[in-house]
């Protein structure tokens, strides 16, 4: 277990807080806020219990320059209207000069300041030590609630944990009961869903969750390096050739293993990558040469609906088809209601199976929602996470 807020004296002390405010602009304006709204239950328990709190994220990819298209200026507003107080926001280049430390000095028990985009500064991804010893230079106690940057040692996500007593916020704590949980003592049956296009970014997490499931499902483009591992004609679809021996070996570790894996039975193929192009219903051995897959067909949908039925546990991570396309989203959207009507724990694992969710208005629906996409599949694969590692044991 690790400590949290709760298990620390905040009141009077100058707190750190390492949040993932990295959310989408378009036009100066933040186009989805969940990042930010996911912060707040931590930024309002330290601003209540008397701290001064210093937030803290990066932004986008400015490659260590201050690059003003990166600021983070709008999310201090939206901070300021969600917690109705004032934000003390230094645009910075440098990220900590004299203004902010002054500004810093400054606050008052129960004050709130955001620091300007971290990744303004190449020493950031780089964890060196000498940005870490200006951004320590500000506080007393440091707070990590970045999830989504828990697999990246940075200076602002675990390079702090050398210089001050390091706990976590409200966010990571839950991140890590329900992946955590899911992961090492789920309710049994316990069913796995992954998705998406490559099998190379998901081979270690597919044999990490061999282990431990009773069922794994498999959807999206990479169904078709599988399907090419046994013979079958694939048409156009994607296949990620390198990794074709490896689809070949988890066939065989699941066999072994005693797992279901389960294959799409049935997939729709269309003559082109394309909304409109021409489409059609297939069983997995007939598969037209002249067409690519792109989303589980109708059989497969019943087949995996009734394996998230029968689970108490069950986590997904990636789509079943081109659900960004309406007539490639059935697949997915069976999937996503599927666990919004089950009784069993649901984990969505974060990036395209998030946003789907919420594209098909289930987010309220499911246990927990992930908010870091390589954060959740590094810790599904059971990778340590150095910002999560960096939190101090109670």
């Amino acid at each position: 277990m690790k400590k949290t807020v709760k298990d620390i004296d905040v009141k009077g002390k100058r707190v750190l807080v390492r949040c993932d405010f990295n959310v989408p602009m378009k036009d100066g304006k933040i186009t989805d806020d969940i990042r930010i709204t996911s912060a707040i239950p931590t930024i309002k328990y330290l601003v209540e219990n008397g701290a001064k709190v210093i937030l803290m994220s990066h932004m986008g990819r400015p490659e260590g320059e201050p690059n003003m298209k990166y600021t983070l200026e709008p999310v201090a507003k939206r901070i300021e209207e969600l917690m109705g107080q004032s934000v003390t926001f230094v645009s910075s280049p440098t990220v900590v000069d004299d203004n902010v430390r002054k500004a810093a000095d400054g606050l008052q028990a129960g004050g709130l300041m955001l620091l300007e985009n971290v990744r303004f500064r190449k020493e950031e991804t780089k964890n060196i030590d000498t940005f870490t010893k200006e951004l320590a230079s500000l506080g007393e106690i440091f707070v990590n609630d970045a999830f989504g940057t828990a697999h990246r040692a940075h200076c602002s996500t675990a390079g702090l944990a050398d210089y001050m007593p390091t706990v976590s916020g409200f966010l990571i704590e839950k991140e890590v009961k329900f992946l955590g949980n899911a992961v090492e003592n789920p309710e049994r049956p316990f069913v796995a869903i992954m998705g998406g296009a490559k099998v190379g970014d998901k081979i270690p997490v597919i044999k990490n969750l061999l282990k431990k499931v009773d069922t794994l499902i498999v959807g999206g483009g990479m169904v078709f390096t599988f399907y090419k591992a046994q013979g079958l004609e694939i048409g156009k679809s994607i296949l990620d050739e390198e990794n074709l021996g490896l689809a070949k070996d988890l066939l065989a570790e699941a066999k072994q293993l005693g797992v279901k894996l389960l294959l799409p039975v049935d997939c729709v193929c269309a003559k082109e990558f394309s909304n409109d192009a021409e489409r059609g219903t297939f069983d997995n051995d007939k598969l037209p040469g002249d067409m690519m897959g792109m989303d589980i067909g109708p059989k497969t949908i019943e087949l995996y609906k009734a394996a998230i039925a029968d689970a108490k546990t069950v986590v997904w991570n990636g789509p079943m088809g081109v659900f960004e396309m309406e007539n490639f989203a059935a697949g997915t959207r069976a999937i996503a209601e599927a666990m919004a009507n089950s009784s069993a724990v649901t984990v969505i694992g974060g990036g395209d199976s998030a946003a789907a969710v919420e594209q098909f208005g289930l987010k309220e629906k499911m246990t927990h929602i992930s908010t870091g996409g390589g954060a959740s599949l590094e810790f599904l694969e059971g990778k340590v996470l150095p910002g999560i590692a960096a939190i101090e044991d109670k």
